[in-house]
């Protein structure tokens, strides 16, 4: 292996990366240079791919890892439900999970490793799935806990979901509203932001959305799954619902026109942005899931969802590639689609 050396002087100054999720362009820069190919990887790391797939055989094992960083409260309940929604999304079943618990230097107790590893367990016992290995160590220098989770699914290889699949004129379709994870982790994390802004009941409310409606899709991609015609599935997560349908877009070489006045925002979450200086397309955003199926099965998806008590609404249509990423306001005027190099919540933790 070569060795690689860097020579941070005066002549050769660094480019300091943002916090949040790498720079699309810096990551696919590195995956050109760094991945490749196996015979065996039917989707391997790339812009807006949920998960890595795997061919077995007679089957697609569904692999994803990630981690949570922001969140310290219930931490180890989000790192279950964020990496089951990527599987889901797949039209995986999830199976089996891993957990890398790391715990800060000074500060770690029995008493907060239990609590984590309590949350992980009850998390993983709501998806179904069998928490089977990972890694716990004491870290000298984290200032807060962090869990990179990993799971492991699997799916017969012919009802694997693959953004290849999608065509132009298909419907895309979002679940819930925008965003109930940001909304919910500022109430929890940065409670003092909002106080004079909303009453303590309606803050407490904001912090329950973590589990009502709760930030899980694995529900949310089985309906849609079952109504039939889903072409791909997306959980917008860092970056937010912009973030997921430019991600979505590229991993299937399309364009997409997204109709602003059908976006549902949850209204709280519009309050607190406005009061922060946010912008709600940007805020992190599990609990979505983006669903693209064809159109003539918008309305039995959108039916299968509503009855089973999940809103939806159907937000706009695949384009040509050439078209880009649109957002249609209420007079029909277009203009880009917005892009985030960062979610909108590291603004708040950055401070």
């Amino acid at each position: 292996m070569p060795t690689i050396i860097l020579n941070l002087t005066a002549d050769n100054p660094v480019e300091l990366l943002p916090s949040g999720k790498l720079p699309a362009k810096v990551l696919e820069k590195l995956l050109d240079r760094y991945i490749d190919p196996d015979p065996q990887v039917v989707v391997g790391p790339g812009i807006g791919r949920d998960a890595a797939i795997l061919d077995l055989g007679d089957r697609y094992l569904v692999a994803k890892s990630d981690p949570v960083t922001y969140a310290t409260d219930q931490i180890g309940w989000y790192a279950v439900h964020i990496n089951a929604n990527d599987i889901a999304c797949c039209g995986a079943r999830p199976r089996w999970y891993l957990a890398t618990v790391l715990l800060p230097g000074r500060g770690a107790t029995a008493e907060m490793t239990e609590a984590i590893f309590g949350q992980i367990s009850h998390a993983c016992r709501q998806v179904g799935v069998a928490w089977c290995g990972g890694h716990t160590e004491v870290v000298h220098g984290l200032p807060r806990p962090i869990v990179s989770g990993q799971m492991l699914g699997e799916v017969a290889s012919g009802d694997c979901l693959l953004p290849a699949r999608v065509q132009v004129g298909d419907s895309v379709i979002l679940t819930k509203e925008i965003a109930i994870e940001g909304t919910a982790l500022i109430a929890r994390e940065k409670p003092e932001q909002l106080r004079g802004l909303l009453p303590d009941a309606e803050v407490q409310r904001c912090a329950d959305l973590l589990h009502r409606p709760g930030i899980s899709v694995v529900r949310d991609a089985r309906l849609a799954i079952q109504a039939g015609g889903v072409r791909a599935m997306h959980d917008p997560t860092e970056g937010g619902v912009a973030t997921g349908l430019w991600e979505l877009a590229q991993a299937a070489g399309v364009g997409l026109v997204i109709d602003q006045t059908r976006l549902p925002l949850l209204s709280q979450c519009d309050t607190i942005c406005r009061h922060l200086g946010l912008d709600p397309l940007g805020l992190i955003a599990s609990g979505s899931l983006l669903i693209v199926a064809e159109k003539e099965r918008e309305e039995a998806i959108l039916q299968r969802l509503r009855t089973e008590g999940i809103a939806a609404a159907a937000i706009g249509e695949v384009a040509a590639a050439q078209r880009g990423c649109v957002l249609r306001s209420a007079d029909g005027t277009e203009r880009p689609l917005p892009v985030f190099s960062r979610d909108e919540i590291t603004r708040l933790f950055d401070e």
